[in-house]
């Protein structure tokens, strides 16, 4: 296992500056970080931050080696903290992003900072980088020579992974990672995990999976329910059109969209069974049927997104189940501006219910 610390690389920070821009948030998220409290040390005045890294680190279960972003809370360094150890969560970013998303375009160094100032319990956060992988294992093996092949962006030595199992990689090898490399509280009441759109589909579906490793989870704009179909042509009793899962290639092509077909198809395969089986909500119950203590779980959407019927039908389902969920909806879309808006929700909510 490999670890070094870097700076972030200027050339995805410039990418993302771009991005932000062309959504018409860039003013909007200079302003939000400048207005941000600052974490002060009250006896000598000066500003206490949480520190930054960047650490790559070899990934059994992808094949390859990868990167993560570290935020180390401000005491983390001070002499009398040094025997000291810290609840741990993981952010998860969303589709055609990195590990870098969280702290260029949400600022979550700067809102952790503030949020501590404001008496917040200090948290490790490790922000990996996950690709396109859709957080799970990939319904077939990658054609790692065909990815190549695609020009992107992104480094094909990382990003063509021979072994997909991005839930493996994130509940497995992240978690390893930062508990021999950094002083976390290396138990499963101090560990959340949390992510946006991809990644809150991502948070949800790996708390599921390994409710022995996570004690909560939070999704903000997730993807909750991949497969969903409005049905026009039948109403509810209220003359709602009624929703079902979508059956055929063509209707999760169609229920997806071509830009996020791109991307899950790879991972959920294109027959209704396979996605099925990577539901939030039906993995939620066979967590259930097994036995297992369930995660505390936190949900939030933008009611102009075009997720909010997912996140609705993911709050239905978990009430029908009987399993607790914090669910809010705010006013925003499915665009920074409100999840960095919102990311201090998420934080709070992991913060409060993590050990120390």
């Amino acid at each position: 296992m490999v670890a070094h610390r870097s700076y972030l690389p200027l050339r995805r920070v410039l990418t993302f500056a771009r991005r932000t821009t062309r959504c018409g948030i860039g003013t909007l998220m200079l302003a939000a970080l400048a207005a941000a409290p600052q974490v002060m040390d009250a006896q000598q005045g000066r500003v206490r931050r949480g520190v930054m890294r960047t650490d790559t680190f070899w990934s059994q279960a992808l094949g390859i080696t990868k990167r993560l972003v570290v935020y180390l809370p401000p005491s983390y360094a001070e002499s009398g903290a040094r025997a000291r150890r810290y609840p741990l969560a993981v952010y998860l970013h969303g589709g055609y992003g990195n590990e870098t998303d969280w702290t260029v375009n949400g600022h979550l160094a700067t809102t952790m900072d503030s949020l501590v100032a404001n008496g917040m319990r200090e948290m490790i956060v490790v922000m990996p980088d996950g690709d396109d992988g859709w957080w799970t294992t990939w319904h077939a093996l990658n054609d790692v020579a065909a990815c190549r092949r695609v020009r992107r962006e992104e480094n094909a030595d990382s990003y063509c992974v021979p072994w997909p199992k991005y839930d493996d990689y994130v509940a497995r090898d992240v978690i390893a990672h930062a508990d021999s490399l950094y002083r976390t509280q290396r138990r499963r009441a101090s560990r959340g995990i949390a992510g946006l759109s991809m990644g809150g589909y991502g948070a949800i579906s790996i708390a599921a999976r390994y409710p022995g490793t996570f004690a909560a989870a939070a999704s903000h704009s997730g993807v909750l329910r991949p497969a969903m179909k409005v049905d026009s042509s039948t109403v509810t009793t209220t003359g709602a059109p009624t929703v079902r899962d979508a059956r055929t290639r063509d209707e999760l092509r169609a229920v997806s969209g071509a830009r996020r077909w791109v991307i899950i198809e790879p991972a959920f395969g294109s027959d209704s069974v396979s996605w099925t089986s990577r539901d939030p909500s039906n993995l939620i119950q066979q967590a259930l049927r097994r036995g297992d203590v369930l995660p505390s779980l936190f949900v939030d959407v933008g009611t102009e997104d075009h997720v909010l019927p997912m996140n609705r039908s993911f709050r239905d389902r978990m009430a029908q189940l009987k399993v607790p969920l914090v669910y809010a909806e705010w006013p925003g879309r499915h665009d920074w501006a409100y999840w960095h808006a919102h990311l201090p929700e998420s934080l709070r909510f992991l913060a409060g219910r993590l050990a120390p």
